[in-house]
């Protein structure tokens, strides 16, 4: 049967599937798997993956619009658009997306992996619909080694990749930090993908708003698939879903409730949980299992969890799905619920009980991944957007914006809250959103106290510029030595938090594509040094040449410094007898607080304290389960003399 230039002679079974009978097709017979339908989400959102459902081959390719997705009718030997995933604890888990397949194909997809000279069928998975994708999940996976693989579909569709080893014993971890991909400029992203493919990075990490076909996310997420299949098919990549990917200007999650206004400023989704669920699917099915799978509201499932790779520890997190929306909870201040332009406003008047940012599921996940140290040796955060507010300009040059709720700066105390977690492991946090690439270290109690963060500009910015800009045009306190940059330094948010800036990209002109600022972010993690330098790539850069970054970049820091607080005192050094790297944990008798915990991998070093009080220390091979000393005051200066520690079996 040929489908390269006619449609589908088998109408009357898909005329029965589009009406509902629960149909599937598996190596051309007909078994009962999954409906068909022609509006999979109901009359009133017919229009929500309309191009990937029903009849779909009806739909003529748009002519004369620029912006048009990509034809999704495509010979048949390449109907396998993409494939990514991820490999966590010996766990690989990889999902193919499939471009929509005609009523008389087989809904079977194979993964295949090349060995001993040969390719061998390892599963056959059905492919899921709506959303066309397919999943795989190996269990006791190998990754010492390199393993070719490829999937296939029918008799001559094949996508290939490299399902690559762990980088363990690698000295340098690249990470490639990318978001906020506009549907505006369609086709191909060459000059990103050839950059990519030359640094090579160990890791691929898009932060979220991977397509703008807001109703449309099969259409979308497979016209991203096909711009970066080049660099997703041989290493593991981190996709998480942002608000435009699941149809939202903005997103306010509130626990999956039902969202009743267009802006969304209310809280929760307005599209229905199973257009949620199919974005969340085809994102995010290919990640580590949820650490805490229950749904929220409505059955909308969830998906945080943490990826162990190259030793490092990377807890994924959802910072729009429990936070709390605006409206109706703080005065309208602004032209906007989460817009502020009042001047007289007082940040601690928006900053009430009960609201919620990641939200205390997600907080306990961070409070046990803190204390969890299997397979890594530095721990980061990978969530959407930045825990401040560090742009002044929004959508014009001259279009000054106080304070924007969408940014993870509000509300302020679970935003510091979840400060105080990840600096008590000196993570490093990476994200997104906002269109702006800054580099900031905040500040929690004090200015500069807290981590660092790294927020990647958009890939392709056609959506909404953003600018630094301080009113008064001067440098903060502590400004960076020797920058270009001129407004570097600390200072305050519209929100109130103490944020110091370290660099910023400010789009030159938002009309031209080359001085816009679009470009993506590199985090290049030194271990021999524990070192990360933070670099920042515009979109039509050449890598291979010198002083290419935005100025401002590369900036490199310690990881240590990671946590910013200043030392009143210090604890002894632990030395354990029988483990090289042991973790450390420190905590306050007084409030249980954790005040630092880290894994131990070079000569043993004094511990810092920042409150004078009584603690306790322990200690782990993997978990810092075994007291070492409890009721320990702290000395003025760092001692030498070390604690020696035999760990128990």
């Amino acid at each position: 049967m040929n489908h390269e230039s006619s449609p589908p002679p088998n109408r009357r079974e898909f005329t029965v599937a589009v009406t509902g009978t629960i149909l599937g097709l598996s190596g051309g017979n007909l078994v009962g798997t999954e409906p068909l339908e022609s509006k999979p989400f109901g009359e009133k959102y017919a229009n929500l993956d309309s191009f990937a459902a029903g009849e779909w081959w009806k739909r003529k390719p748009a002519k004369n619009n620029p912006t048009a997705p990509p034809n999704l009718n495509v010979p048949r030997s390449q109907v396998i658009a993409f494939a990514l995933y991820t490999i966590d604890q010996h766990v690989l888990k990889l999902s193919a997306q499939l471009f929509p397949l005609y009523p008389d194909e087989s809904r079977d997809v194979r993964l295949e992996f090349f060995r001993d000279g040969r390719w061998i069928e390892h599963s056959v998975s059905q492919i899921q619909y709506p959303g066309w994708s397919a999943h795989f999940r190996v269990e006791k996976w190998d990754d010492s080694l390199s393993v070719p693989y490829r999937v296939r579909h029918g008799k001559s569709a094949i996508f290939e990749g490299k399902i690559r080893k762990n980088p363990i014993d690698s000295a340098r971890l690249l990470i490639a930090n990318m978001s906020c991909n506009s549907s505006r400029t369609t086709g191909q992203r060459p000059e990103i993908l050839s950059n990519l493919i030359k640094q090579d990075p160990d890791l691929l990490f898009f932060a979220g708003d991977q397509t703008y076909r807001h109703t449309e996310h099969t259409a979308g997420w497979i016209e991203f698939g096909l711009q970066f299949r080049d660099i997703i098919r041989d290493r593991p990549t981190i996709t998480i879903p942002d608000d435009h990917d699941v149809g939202h200007p903005n997103l306010w999650g509130e626990n999956g409730k039902q969202a009743l206004r267009p802006d969304g400023a209310d809280g929760g989704y307005f599209y229905p949980p199973e257009y949620v669920n199919l974005v969340q699917r085809q994102q995010t099915w290919h990640l580590p299992d949820p650490v805490d799978p229950e749904p929220i509201q409505r059955g909308i499932g969830v998906y945080f969890t943490r990826l162990r790779w190259g030793k490092i520890d990377f807890a994924i997190l959802e910072d729009r799905k429990f936070k709390s929306g605006p409206l109706g909870k703080i005065p309208k201040m602004g032209p906007r619920p989460d817009h502020i332009n009042d001047p007289k406003y007082d940040p601690k008047s928006i900053d009430l009980p009960g609201l919620e940012l990641l939200g205390t599921r997600q907080e306990s996940f961070l409070r046990k991944w803190s204390e969890d140290w299997v397979g890594s040796d530095f721990k980061m955060i990978l969530s959407q957007t930045a825990f401040c507010g560090a742009v002044h300009m929004h959508g014009g040059p001259t279009d000054r914006l106080l304070a924007d709720l969408d940014c993870n700066g509000w509300p302020q105390t679970p935003r510091n809250r979840a400060l105080e977690i990840i600096r008590s492991v000196r993570a490093t946090h990476l994200c997104g959103d906002q269109h702006l690439a800054v580099v900031v270290k905040h500040g929690v109690q004090k200015p500069s106290d807290g981590p660092f963060s790294f927020t990647s500009p958009a890939l392709v910015n056609t959506i909404y510029g953003r600018w630094w800009h301080p009113e008064n045009e001067k440098p903060g306190n502590n400004p960076v030595p020797n920058s270009p940059l001129p407004w570097t330094g600390e200072f305050k948010d519209g929100l109130g938090n103490q944020i110091r800036i370290l660099a910023y990209a400010n789009p030159i002109d938002i009309r031209d594509e080359k001085q816009r600022a679009d470009g993506y972010g590199i985090a290049v993690i030194n271990r021999k040094v524990s070192e990360i330098t933070f670099e920042c790539w515009p979109r039509f850069s050449d890598v291979t040449q010198p002083n290419q970054q935005f100025p401002g970049w590369p900036i490199t820091i310690s990881i240590q410094d990671n946590d910013g607080r200043s030392p009143v005192g210090w604890l002894p050094p632990i030395r354990v007898v029988n483990c090289d790297t042991p973790v450390i944990a420190v905590v306050s008798e007084t409030s249980g607080e954790l005040i630092t915990c880290y894994r131990q991998l070079g000569k043993p070093m004094a511990n810092a304290i920042f409150s004078l009080g009584k603690y306790t220390i322990r200690v782990g091979k993997d978990r810092p389960n075994q007291v070492v000393r409890t009721g320990m005051k702290s000395v003025a200066q760092p001692v030498s003399e070390a604690i020696e520690v035999t760990l128990m079996s």
